[in-house]
C-alpha cells in the first residue's frame, strides 16, 4: 500500500524525483518504515504533511510547530501499519479539531513526498508524504498548543512568508 502511495506520486523535479527513488528502495528493503519508539526510533519512518487549501481565498495554513521551532504544515507520524492518508486525516483532526476533505482535484493520492532530517537533539529522516485537503478559512478550529505556537492562514500567490 505505501509502495504504491509512492510510485503513483508523478514527481514536480529531479530533486522529488531523486526522493521517490530513494523511498521506493528503503521500502523494497524491508526495512521498518513506522516509528516505533518517540523520538527516532528507528531513525528513519513514515510521516505526513496535510496542506489545508481555501480556495475562495487562494490560501494555505501554516502552523508554528513548537518543537521544530518552524513554520511548517499540520501534519504527523504514520503510526504502525498505519494507512498514509488515514494519518494526515487523524493528524488534522487531533492538531486542529477539524475533518476536511481531501482536495478534489488531487483526491486521496499524495502530491509529493520528501525525505527531510529533522531538526534538535534526536533528528531523524522523516519519510514524508504530502496530502491536499479541502478547508474553508473560515471554520472554527482549535490548535493544539501543546504541538503549536500560532496557527495562520497565508496567500499561495505571495512568497513574503516563507
Amino acid at each position: 500500500m505505501v509502495r504504491d502511495l509512492v510510485a503513483a506520486v508523478e514527481p514536480h523535479d529531479p530533486q522529488e524525483a531523486a526522493h521517490q527513488a530513494w523511498m521506493l528502495e528503503w521500502i523494497g528493503s524491508g526495512a521498518q518504515l513506522f516509528r516505533l519508539e518517540k523520538p527516532s526510533t528507528p531513525p528513519q519512518h513514515l510521516a505526513v504533511y496535510a496542506i489545508l487549501i481555501d480556495e475562495p481565498t487562494r490560501s494555505i495554513m501554516i502552523v508554528d510547530h513548537l518543537l521544530a521551532q518552524a513554520w511548517l504544515f499540520p501534519g504527523g507520524h504514520v503510526d504502525d501499519l498505519e494507512d498514509p492518508r488515514v494519518t494526515a486525516l487523524r493528524e488534522v483532526a487531533e492538531e486542529l479539531q477539524i475533518t476536511p476533505g481531501f482536495h478534489p482535484e488531487f483526491g486521496d493520492a499524495p502530491f509529493f513526498v520528501t525525505v527531510t532530517q529533522t531538526r534538535g537533539a534526536d533528528s531523524h529522516t522523516d519519510v514524508t508524504l504530502w496530502f491536499v485537503f479541502q478547508a474553508d478559512r473560515q471554520a472554527f478550529i482549535t490548535p493544539d498548543l501543546r504541538e503549536f505556537r500560532d496557527v495562520r492562514w497565508v496567500p499561495i500567490d505571495e512568497r513574503a512568508w516563507v
